[in-house]
């Protein structure tokens, strides 16, 4: 399912710079729903038998532009490499990339974004970021380990993040899975309405 997603991610990036509004948010509805196909799907779903019997699609945010979030970037050299936690005893080696620093609501909020240093070493994955946060929404309209954000380096040189494409870990669907925890540097005291909500209780 994850290479399906960076396919996506590419299909955004190609054509993000030339959207129209009703564009834009039309990509993010069919990235939605081919993530909900794939959940429905048992071949590929990574839902539980009990779940998957029962799966009529993951509930969301409405799509708001106001998520959509102009942000500086700042690029960090020579990031410190250190072990990311997850909830499993897994320690996968991440480094901070950059930040990006954004005004929701009028409150100026700053994020880390990530690499996995294992990942970047596929070619297909060599220019892949990743931005794990956690907000006031956590534990309560969403899932209570934060969501994540994924994108390019060139998507994040166009000077957005997108909080409506926000999704939840595996974990959040299947403790088989290893998940990385967002860093305390990601803990947004804000809430962020858009992206997908919480599976169930």
């Amino acid at each position: 399912m994850k290479t399906k997603t960076i396919f996506l991610l590419t299909l955004l990036l190609a054509c993000l710079s030339s959207f129209t509004q009703d564009d834009w948010q039309s990509a993010v509805q069919k990235e939605r729903d081919e993530r909900d196909a794939e959940f429905a799907d048992t071949e590929r779903s990574i839902l539980k038998e009990e779940d998957l019997a029962h799966f009529k699609g993951l509930e969301y945010f409405p799509i708001q532009e106001k998520y959509r979030v102009k942000v500086k970037v700042k690029r960090i050299k020579r990031g410190k490499t250190f072990q990311m936690k997850t909830s499993t005893d897994r320690l996968p080696l991440y480094r901070p990339y950059a930040t990006v620093t954004f005004e929701i609501d009028g409150e100026i909020r700053t994020l880390t974004v990530y690499q996995n240093l294992e990942l970047i070493k596929k070619p297909e994955y060599e220019d892949y970021l990743f931005i794990p946060f956690t907000d006031d929404t956590s534990g309560n309209e969403c899932y209570g380990g934060g969501r994540y954000l994924d994108l390019r380096i060139a998507e994040l040189k166009l000077g957005y993040i997108d909080f409506n494409r926000a999704y939840n870990p595996y974990c959040a669907y299947n403790s088989k899975y290893s998940c990385p925890i967002p860093p305390s540097e990601n803990a947004l005291d804000i809430s962020i309405e858009a992206g997908v909500k919480k599976f169930h209780d």
